[in-house]
């Protein structure tokens, strides 16, 4: 197995740069939770079932989500779950698709189909819990990925409604909104690169103030400032040899690229590109659709040192 660098899809109108290192990718694909190294081989694998988020702690554990509604801390060296905690409620469709551990220990927690934001302790005791605003319910699409903000706010990526939401965590008041564009297009069902709407992903709050979105099946990258004007975006056919599908994870490296998540795209595209987003050159992709499958939703690099995502 190896992992293919941007040198094999070079075009006249986008250099590509071939000193590039791969990267060391943490990631969920078919044969569960992988850590790829960067010469391509596999380091460290465990089964683990589909997954929306993975964090790495600075413990060196793995934060995942874990069945439909619940979230688990795990020991790679060991490969068993140090802490659980489920969110699951008897006879309600529950779902957690986000979690995020905070600064304070405490872990927090996206729980759809009930609509609201809860951070839990290491004793599994909700500490706080916010309601969302939720326009479209749906235990499968309440949220996708959520954060919690240097400030202490909450920043929603609510798929179901197609809107970035940014709440005070104590009032549950809506102090942001941005519903993400359809650009003129008529929506399409479906997963991949046919399909289109604005089911984001991923929402990013960048260190301008501006907000970066995955758009999910809008298969497009929008940099979004407290105005609402879009600054920068990048769309399904604009990288040449790529098509993004179901955009999901972004990932904001120290040196200012993008690594973004692409789903559901087939076989023959990345799972995950990285880019300057200054010139929109690729600096890296990683193509193992063979090895993973068509639904790598989330992913964490292993060598970046600090991101934001």
């Amino acid at each position: 197995m190896k992992i293919l660098t941007c040198t094999a899809v070079c075009f006249t109108l986008l250099t590509v740069s071939t000193a590039a290192a791969a990267h060391r990718v943490l990631l969920h694909g078919d044969g569960g939770l992988t850590v790829i190294e960067a010469d391509g081989s596999i380091g460290w694998q465990m089964p683990w079932g589909g997954i929306h988020d993975v964090h790495v702690l600075d413990n060196g554990n793995y934060l995942v989500l874990e069945g439909a509604a619940g979230v688990a801390e795990i020991n790679p060296a060991t490969q068993q779950p140090v802490w659980r905690y489920n969110a699951g409620q008897p006879g309600k469709r529950i779902e957690v698709h986000a979690c995020q551990m905070l600064d304070n220990g405490n872990v927090m927690i996206a729980v759809s189909g009930d609509a609201k934001i809860i951070e839990v302790n290491r004793e599994g005791k909700v500490v706080h819990e916010m309601p969302l605003t939720t326009e479209n319910p749906n235990a499968h699409s309440d949220t996708r990925l959520v954060r919690k903000l240097a400030n202490g706010h909450y920043l929603v990526a609510h798929e179901a409604d197609g809107k970035v939401r940014e709440y005070d965590a104590k009032t549950a008041e809506i102090l942001w909104e941005y519903e993400v564009p359809m650009f003129g297009k008529a929506a399409k069902e479906g997963h991949g690169p046919e399909a289109f709407g604005n089911k984001l992903f991923s929402a990013v709050r960048l260190p301008n103030g501006n907000t970066l979105i995955g758009a999910g099946n809008g298969h497009a990258v929008l940099e979004v400032t407290p105005e609402k004007k879009i600054v920068w975006e990048l769309h399904q056919d604009d990288l040449p040899g790529i098509r993004f599908a179901w955009v999901t994870t972004l990932e904001v490296l120290a040196n200012g690229h993008y690594v973004i998540g692409n789903c559901h795209a087939g076989p023959g595209q990345p799972l995950l590109v990285e880019i300057d987003p200054t010139t929109k050159q690729v600096i890296w992709q990683l193509d193992r659709h063979q090895d993973f499958g068509n639904n790598v939703s989330n992913s964490v690099l292993l060598d970046a040192g600090k991101t934001i995502r």
